[in-house]
């Protein structure tokens, strides 16, 4: 079986059925950001627009309603299935209405497309999703970490650590975050996240004090990022000030760390990755990955 014939198989069986949701006059896919549109080039000029418009009203929705999110979603791969960040979308709307099936066999062919990594964290959940945290734990493994952006590798490890709390081992769970990016004194976009999971492991530990420093960290993280720029999220770094620190604060380092094509389209698309969220930005030159699992 070739290539398409498998995808189109993939994609046939997602859905017997379809009528696409309504789309809002004011929805285009100037909405989207430019290397999702980039990916919608090798598309008819018509096809692209629609596509395009289903994938911005989805990243519009996605949060509220999930449910019209993937409709969206799903009408998008109708006419465009072989295009990365349409399975890309479709695995993260199916991730978000609880789908893990789905969102796993959509992101290993958007893997497949794509060469890219940098779902693998969405990955590792989504067998977690479908009660099997020991192959993600494999999964999580089967790729060098050094190889990913560093925001990938914060998603992977919250992903792991989640993997570890689901086979009971809360120590483990903890040193899969200790990683470089745990450095309580430079707040990125993927830094309260990270200090957040690492709080709810040492609560679960019993070791409440260090819990609630961590939780505080995770709060000044947000507030530092948050109010500094709305702009690219995946390269913001903010150096926190010392004086935000209490006196007598272990740094890190001083801490005591264990180590379907449903349709048609026109041409195949060019090797891209991107996500349905987040709205045009010249200057992007890499995407965090999202749709990560937010749990």
């Amino acid at each position: 079986m070739t290539e398409e014939q498998r995808m189109q198989r993939e994609l046939r069986s997602v859905r017997p059925r379809h009528d696409d949701p309504e789309l809002p006059d004011d929805v285009t896919s100037q909405d989207l950001d430019r290397i999702a549109r980039n990916e919608l080039k090798t598309l008819s000029k018509d096809n692209a627009e629609a596509v395009g418009r289903h994938l911005a009203m989805a990243a519009r929705v996605i949060d509220e309603d999930p449910e019209l999110a993937h409709r969206h979603v799903m009408s998008a791969a109708r006419r465009a299935g072989r295009i990365a960040v349409v399975r890309e979308s479709l695995a993260i709307t199916a991730y978000a209405t609880g789908d893990f099936a789905l969102a796993l066999r959509e992101l290993r062919t958007y893997r497949r497309i794509s060469g890219s990594n940098d779902q693998l964290p969405l990955m590792v959940d989504s067998e977690r999703g479908v009660g099997r945290p020991d192959r993600a734990l494999e999964l999580g493994r089967s790729v060098d970490r050094a190889t990913l952006p560093a925001s990938v590798q914060v998603a992977l490890a919250i992903a792991m650590s989640g993997a570890r709390l689901d086979l009971g081992e809360t120590e483990a769970a903890l040193s899969e975050l200790e990683i470089p990016q745990l450095d309580p004194k430079t707040a990125f976009s993927y830094s309260a996240e990270l200090f957040a999971a690492y709080a709810e492991v040492l609560e679960e530990l019993g070791r409440v004090d260090e819990a609630e420093l961590w939780t505080e960290r995770a709060e000044r993280a947000d507030a530092a990022v948050s109010g500094a720029s709305d702009a690219d999220e995946t390269i913001e770094i903010l150096e926190m000030e010392d004086d935000e620190f209490d006196d007598g604060e272990q740094d890190i380092g001083e801490q005591d760390i264990d180590e379907q094509d449903i349709g048609e389209q026109d041409t195949d698309p060019e090797v891209s990755t991107s996500s349905t969220t987040g709205a045009d930005d010249e200057g992007q030159q890499e995407q965090d990955a999202e749709a990560s699992p937010r749990g």
